[in-house]
């Protein structure tokens, strides 16, 4: 039985959404067990089942407007933090939260604990394919402004790791966001990570791919500094969102006719909403700390609390942060510190 701490009063939806979500995860999944951090009286109220769900009472709650440092120090009854510390303890198995971003990166990282020999955790996000059931993964999208070679060299290792256990890939293609796909392209940092990843026998290295490829799966796992992936991820998101709006707009604003298309057209488009539905796909993990970390978008829905349920079953399911740790503490020297050099 897995035990996983959830940030109950975290989120634009909090708290019904998350217990509404929770409630469906432990409905679905007899495996797993949780422990519901936040306000006793609003929890008990939603909570309609409390079977392998324990309500933990807190008295604060970190809220978007916090400084995430600041917050995690001293709010330090908050569900947030009391739900991070379980994980870190061992308490609990993973921590999960859709609460202010900054707040449960920087738990992830001082309270959970990065893994000896990780320099950095990255952020992973998985996107759809324009091939159906397939989908890709990319860090990192947001865990680091600014990067070394070393950096995205480790997020590659780590990113192989996720898509082997939480995709079922038996051997990943790993390729480099870059403005070109020859090998000489990019600024320094992005040759020197080229050259990291060519040499590294343990990564299935594709090479370069650029941003307008993305979705016919050049690889499977994308590797980039935090910045750039914070900004493609949120081009990509807005990019999709636009098109759904204008595509449902002019369909419905242009007279009987497309009406008649849509109608005709209808399961088509719903397949393919469903294709791009982020909430299926989980929430954003932090990878490189010491227990599953998730975080889901602030308006998540109870379907997007139980997507990620569902992700971090098959992260603890599989070992995949102990397959990090494992990696890591036999490979420290000939590979951090090799890259180092770099």
């Amino acid at each position: 039985m897995k035990t996983i701490a959830v940030d109950g009063m975290g989120g634009d939806n909090a708290p019904e959404a998350i217990v509404k979500g929770i409630e469906m995860a432990r409905d679905d999944f007899p495996d797993l067990q949780f422990q519901l951090y936040g306000d006793e009286g609003q929890l008990t109220k939603l909570l309609k089942n409390s079977e392998r769900i324990t309500i933990v009472p807190t008295t604060e709650v970190v809220t978007g407007e916090d400084e995430p440092t600041r917050a995690v120090r001293r709010k330090k009854d908050s569900s947030l933090v009391r739900a991070a510390l379980a994980a870190k303890s061992g308490e609990a198995d993973a921590f999960y939260s859709a609460g202010n971003t900054g707040a449960v990166l920087t738990a992830g990282v001082l309270l959970v604990g990065r893994i000896k020999g990780i320099e950095r955790p990255g952020l992973i996000t998985v996107f759809p394919t324009v091939h159906e059931d397939q989908q890709f993964l990319m860090l990192d999208v947001g865990a680091n402004a600014e990067s070394k070679p070393s950096y995205l060299h480790q997020f590659a290792l780590m990113g192989q790791f996720y898509a082997h256990d939480v995709l079922g890939l038996d051997h990943p293609r790993v390729g480099l966001l870059n403005n070109g796909t020859e090998a000489d392209k990019g600024d320094s940092l992005h040759k020197a990570v080229h050259d990291l990843l060519e040499k590294d026998p343990d990564i299935n290295f594709v090479g370069n791919v650029e941003a307008t490829n993305l979705f016919n799966a050049p690889a499977d796992v994308v590797v980039t500094d935090g910045f750039t992936g914070n900004a493609t991820l949120k081009t990509m998101e807005g990019t999709a969102s636009t098109l759904m709006h204008l595509l449902k707009a002019n369909l419905m604003d242009n007279g009987l006719r497309p009406k008649l298309g849509a109608l005709l057209a209808k399961p088509a488009l719903k397949k393919l909403a469903t294709m791009f539905d982020a909430d299926r796909a989980g929430g954003a993990v932090l990878i490189g700390v010491n227990a599953p970390v998730v975080k889901s978008h602030g308006n998540s829905d109870e379907n997007a609390v139980y997507y990620v349920q569902k992700q971090l079953r098959a992260m603890l399911n599989h070992g995949t942060v102990q397959s990090v740790i494992q990696y890591f503490s036999t490979h420290t020297e000939e590979t951090v510190a090799a890259a180092k050099e770099e």
